[in-house]
């Protein structure tokens, strides 16, 4: 009794989907596409600007990748 079966889960999304109506949800789905594409993008640029302050740090020899002698 304390799990949901399947014809619980497909019950509730024939309810949320009449509440809701097709353009709502599809907007509201759309809007969380762009959220999450806009979080992935912050992370990738996080990562870029972290990379880039490791480089400018190093030393020009080791930024050419030649060996000091």
């Amino acid at each position: 009794m304390g799990s949901l079966s399947a014809a619980h889960w497909l019950v509730v999304l024939v309810v949320i989907f009449v509440l809701f109506g097709k353009n709502r949800l599809s907007e509201t789905m759309a809007d969380l596409g762009k959220g999450l594409r806009s979080f992935r993008e912050g992370l990738t640029e996080d990562e870029t600007q972290a990379e880039t302050a490791v480089i400018e740090t190093l030393p020009v020899d080791a930024r050419s990748g030649e060996e000091q002698t």
